[in-house]
């Protein structure tokens, strides 16, 4: 029975030989390699003559290495050899004629002086490296803000899950009659959520992280206003329904951020956590304003009435000026930083993707 052969295509480096097999669609991949120089190949597959068995033998012209690295795609058969020792070859095979199957692969093939080059400016850009690498200086406190990170993004992981957690149990018991007290079932925790979120402003100032001062600021800030200042100090407020959808909108979002800022620093990625940090924001956080909104709007009276936080004026300009003007003056504000956050994020987004698309190419 005639033995069929696929067509092969050489070319080498110092220290590698490259064959690329003509064969598609390649089953029952059979690479093996005898006496340190002879390399025999047999698989099914698409070559020349069709579907069929093909198989080749080739007897190097120097010893190899018994590592053979090889793989197979719709198109071809690609295998990877390294030389006993790095020298160039005046052929590829034992014998002098070449076999009729065997041609150089153009599609890599450099001379010897074009090899030395190349092979020249990859160790100049090892040593380069290298060099960089000495002379960028280690942190020797790298350890410990990571571990200071690390535990900061599980505490705050842990306290947002138990609010997240006390609120769902709460409003699937109580219905509808939860949105009434969770002021006073999680504002405890809700208060140290927040206070420790301070230190989501501080980190950047101390170069601990790379995220910028300024929208983390404009959320902290935010926050801080509506759960301190409207909730916190206006007992009217504080069982109101609109205290339910703002503390919940807010552990949603956390219950994400933390836990891929927190895996993060242990050189840990699961994608589907990662797509929920940086995609679930893209409803809920605006919906988190709007609910931040309402309970400013809502608080507006109850300043007017009350006179709390009034500025006192002189007699001839009035009795006082009502904290109300400072909040209407504060929603404007929150809108632009809205703006100024969702463009943020956005760009976190787009950047974060586009990087990982670019690792899977």
């Amino acid at each position: 029975m005639q033995i069929l052969t696929p067509h092969v295509y050489w070319a080498q480096r110092h220290g590698e030989i490259y064959l690329r097999v003509e064969l598609s669609d390649a089953k029952n991949l059979n690479i093996s390699l005898q006496d340190n120089n002879t390399l025999q190949f047999k698989a099914q597959g698409h070559g020349a003559k069709g579907e069929n068995e093909y198989e080749f033998s080739l007897e190097f012209l120097q010893p190899v290495r018994p590592e053979i690295n090889h793989k197979s795609t719709q198109r071809q058969v690609d295998i990877k050899i390294k030389k006993q020792e790095e020298r160039w070859w005046d052929r590829l095979t034992l014998q002098e004629k070449r076999p009729l199957f065997l041609a150089p692969d153009f599609d890599r093939w450099l001379d010897e002086s074009d090899a030395e080059m190349e092979l020249q400016a990859k160790e100049e850009e090892r040593l380069n490296k290298i060099s960089v690498e000495s002379r960028v200086r280690k942190d020797p406190y790298l350890g410990l803000k990571k571990g200071y990170l690390f535990m900061y993004n599980l505490v705050q992981f842990l306290g947002f899950s138990w609010i997240f957690v006390n609120m769902t149990v709460r409003l699937f018991i109580l219905g509808q009659d939860s949105f009434y007290d969770t002021f006073h079932s999680t504002a405890d925790m809700m208060y140290f959520c927040q206070m420790m979120a301070v230190l989501e402003v501080i980190n950047p100032l101390l170069g601990l992280v790379k995220s910028g001062f300024f929208p983390a600021m404009i959320q902290v800030a935010g926050r801080n206003v509506i759960l301190f200042v409207i909730f916190g100090c206006l007992e009217e407020m504080q069982n109101k329904a609109v205290v339910f959808f703002v503390f919940y909108l807010w552990s949603t979002i956390e219950i994400f951020r933390y836990p891929f800022y927190m895996l993060a620093y242990i050189g840990t990625d699961w994608k589907l956590l990662t797509w929920l940090r940086y995609t679930i924001w893209i409803p809920l956080y605006p919906l988190g304003v709007i609910a931040e909104a309402v309970a400013v709007i809502q608080s507006l009276p109850i300043f007017d009435e009350t006179r709390l936080f009034s500025l006192q004026l002189p007699a001839m300009l009035g009795h006082s000026l009502s904290f109300s003007y400072t909040l209407q003056i504060y929603l404007v504000l929150m809108f632009l930083g809205l703006f100024i956050n969702f463009r943020h994020l956005y760009k976190q987004r787009r950047r974060r993707f586009r990087s990982r698309k670019r690792k899977v190419r």
